[in-house]
Formats: structure tokens, C-alpha cells, sequence
């Protein structure tokens, strides 16, 4: 059996008082995945283990069934992997936001939807300024800078350490920002890596340079022409780096070699996070001209994306993470759009594509991103699996309340493709 996977990102929500107290997915008008949910069966998922921030990086990779405390190393490592860098054993990637301050508070944490040719030169303007090198007899680079996409870069340390404590800046819209500035692990949940790599950097020195390069990138972007011409316009500026979730390289087994029924497999998303999780499950990624990550997204492409790939995978992870957008912006109208545009411009030319063969759909968010928090939530998602001749239970509707009546009941971490598989 071919299985499908169709993650819309950050699609569930909490109740609305301006919906009537329901929540966006109990609002939406997306009869394809009520279809599906009806026809299939349902649950609830557990996506974020305990400790761990209720992040992308993190949910995701549970879903794929991996044990976040054998793999987990941050956001940076995974997006290293997407772009094509190859860490060495003593670095320290990390991501690295570009974001609009405002009278001392983050406003935005994409850079006023920063785009990627204009993200490219700013980053190039701050390797010119800000890159170090270790010692001028050596020649290395202490730090560099490395385009991603849009607003979603990677900061790379030499010999930096990953036991520091960093604001996700998503996760405080509003909030002044100094007081969010890179902190030293307290030492009693830090593990002494200068013991094992001497040349790294302590906590405390990791921490530090962060802090610094903050500040100096606040002080260069202002003054750059890119800026300037925002600023004349009115408009928000791109005038902070902001890093935040780093680590070292993780050492992961493929989807393959955890899940011997899948013999080959694709991943399609805008994001280099999960791109970058897809190369180190041994995915085959598939960028899809128009996938922009955004309400705008290339969603016919992807799906067509989706159905090309079934002629030689038999395993498919489709993300969209434009629902994760619009609910960081707390955007209602938008991030009602993007379910209903995940329904009928994605899973609908899928399932038309696939619904007379022997193929396994499921449908879920990774976490919740509420439009009146605008932060990532770590409460349970919703989920569906639907398959031709799988006995339905007495779920009618896909949303967070419906689900909890399913069949599958509470399904935690891994358990999920644990259970996908098998079918």
C-alpha cells in the first residue's frame, strides 16, 4: 500500500468567540476532508513530547515516528541539511531569523514577509560585516551567514555550543526583545561538551557572540539601502537578525530502515526545516516552483507534485505551511482561506487521483497556532486515515472537537506512524 501524509502546518486552533466559539477547522468550508474523516477513521495525536518546545522541528519529526530524544538537535541542523550545507563535527548551526523591531518590541518575526532575493543581499551585506575568523594564521570562519529562504536563514559557529536558551521570536509578537536575548543553559541542565571537543566554546561565550551579533546586525541593517527605502515608505523594515534553535549534526535513521514496508519516498514542502528533516529520513526532495510558504503558495503544484511522485515512491510527506503563517500574524480571515485552499486546491486532486487505488490518506496539523495567541501550542491535533474499504467510525466532520470521539482515540508520538504503517 502507497501512504500519503498531508500535513497543513499549524491548522488547528482554539475556539473563537468571533466564529460563534467554534474553531477554525469546525468553521472552514472544506468538505473534502469532512469527507475523508467521515469515510475514514479519527483521533487525536500527542505531537510534542514533554520538555520539548511545541515547534515544527519537533512535531514533525514525532509524526514521522522518530524518538525526539535520540534525534532532537534544533532547528539549524535541519535546515543545514535543506540548503546543502554539510556540518562538520564542531559546528554549531543554528537558525536565524531576519525580523522587524519596533520601538523596542519584535513586530514581526518574517522581516515584513521579507523575500528571498532581498533576504539573499542582506545576508551577503551582513557575511561582509559580521563573519570572524577564528585566528587571522588560520584563515577560518568563526561565524558565516547562509541564505535559506525569505526570512528563514542559518547562522553557522565554529566550535559554538548548543547549551544555550534562545526566544523563538514567533513565540513573542509584542514583546520587548532585550530582555529575550540568548541565555547560558543554567549549568545544572548543561552537559559539559568542551570535555568531548576541547575547541568548543562555553555556553556562557556562545551566548555572548549571539548577543553581540544581534546587536551589530541591528546597527548595519538599519543603515542599508534596502532599509532605507522601507523606512521612506512607511513600511516595515528587515532590521534584526535573530537566531534561535541550534544544535550540532543529528545522527538519524532513514524511513527506510525504521519502516521496511517503505521502500522509496518523497518529501514536498516550501520550508527548509522540513526539507531538511526529509534528507535525513532519506526522502527525495521535491521543490515545487511556487511553493512560497505563504497563502500564495503553489497548492495545485504540490499536488500534482504529490501524484507524480506516487508513480515511483510508495511513501509521500506533502507540507503546506501557509495555515502556520496566517495564524502567526493572526490573520482569521487568511488562515480560514488557507484550510479551505488545503482542501479544495491539494487534497481534492489528490484523492480524485488516487481514490480507486490502494493508497492510504492521512490528513493533520503538526500543532496548533491560534489566531488570538499567534504561538505555537502544544495540545493534541486532530487527525484522519482514510483508505478504501477501512471501516468507518462515527466521526462526521475533521475538526479539533469531532476528533475526539474517533476511534484511535489518543495516540502519542511515534504511535501514529506505528499505526499508518501497518495499514
Amino acid at each position: 500500500m502507497i501512504h500519503i501524509i498531508i500535513l497543513g502546518d499549524g491548522m488547528a486552533d482554539l475556539p473563537v468567540e468571533r466564529l460563534g466559539g467554534k474553531t477554525l477547522l469546525q468553521y472552514a468550508h472544506k468538505p473534502m476532508m469532512d469527507q475523508l474523516a467521515r469515510e475514514g477513521r479519527c483521533g487525536r495525536l500527542v505531537t510534542v513530547p514533554e520538555g520539548f518546545p511545541p515547534g515544527s522541528e519537533v512535531a514533525n519529526t514525532a509524526i514521522l515516528g522518530y524518538d525526539l530524544n535520540k534525534v532532537y538537535e534544533g532547528r539549524g541542523p535541519l535546515e543545514a541539511a535543506s540548503i546543502g550545507y554539510d556540518m562538520a563535527d564542531d559546528d554549531f548551526a543554528i537558525r536565524c531569523n531576519i525580523i522587524t523591531l519596533e520601538n523596542g518590541k519584535i513586530i514581526t518575526h518574517n522581516g515584513g514577509n521579507l523575500e528571498t532575493d532581498d533576504a539573499r543581499v542582506l545576508i551577503d551585506y551582513l557575511n561582509e560585516n559580521l563573519a570572524k575568523p577564528i585566528n587571522e594564521r588560520e584563515g577560518c570562519e568563526r561565524v558565516k551567514f547562509i541564505t535559506g529562504i525569505q526570512y528563514r536563514h542559518l547562522l553557522v559557529i565554529k566550535g559554538g555550543n548548543k547549551h544555550i536558551v534562545c526566544a523563538p521570536p514567533h513565540d513573542h509578537p509584542n514583546e520587548p526583545w532585550h530582555p529575550l536575548l540568548v541565555k547560558p543553559e543554567p549549568v545544572s541542565a548543561c552537559c559539559c561538551d568542551t570535555a568531548t571537543a576541547p575547541t568548543r566554546l562555553t555556553p556562557q561565550q556562545t551566548a555572548n557572540l549571539i548577543n553581540d551579533l544581534i546587536l551589530r546586525s541591528q546597527e548595519l541593517l538599519a543603515k542599508h539601502p534596502y532599509n532605507l527605502a522601507k523606512a521612506a515608505k512607511g513600511e516595515r523594515q528587515a532590521n534584526s537578525i535573530w537566531p534561535w534553535s541550534g544544535g550540532y549534526r543529528p545522527s538519524m535513521e532513514t524511513l527506510m530502515q525504521q519502516y521496511p514496508q517503505i521502500k522509496s519516498g518523497t518529501v514536498i514542502s516550501a520550508v527548509d526545516l522540513i526539507q531538511g528533516i526529509g534528507k535525513y529520513a532519506g526522502l527525495r526532495i521535491v521543490k515545487v516552483p511556487g511553493a512560497t510558504g505563504l497563502a500564495n503558495t503553489n497548492y495545485e503544484g504540490k499536488a500534482q507534485a504529490a501524484i507524480d511522485a506516487l508513480e515511483h515512491d510508495d511513501f509521500v510527506f506533502v507540507h503546506v505551511e501557509a495555515s502556520d503563517e496566517a495564524g502567526h500574524n493572526g490573520d482569521l480571515e487568511l488562515k480560514l482561506k488557507t484550510i479551505e485552499y488545503l482542501d479544495q486546491r491539494l487534497i481534492v486532486p489528490i484523492y480524485n487521483k488516487v481514490k480507486d487505488k490502494d493508497v492510504c490518506i492521512a490528513v493533520l496539523p503538526d500543532h496548533l497556532t491560534p489566531v488570538e495567541q499567534r504561538i505555537h501550542v502544544g495540545q493534541p491535533v486532530p487527525f484522519l486515515i482514510w483508505h478504501k474499504g477501512i471501516t468507518p467510525d462515527s466521526v462526521q466532520q475533521y475538526d479539533e472537537v469531532s476528533c475526539v470521539s474517533g476511534s484511535y482515540g489518543m495516540l502519542k508520538l511515534d504511535e501514529f506512524m506505528k499505526t499508518f504503517m501497518s495499514l
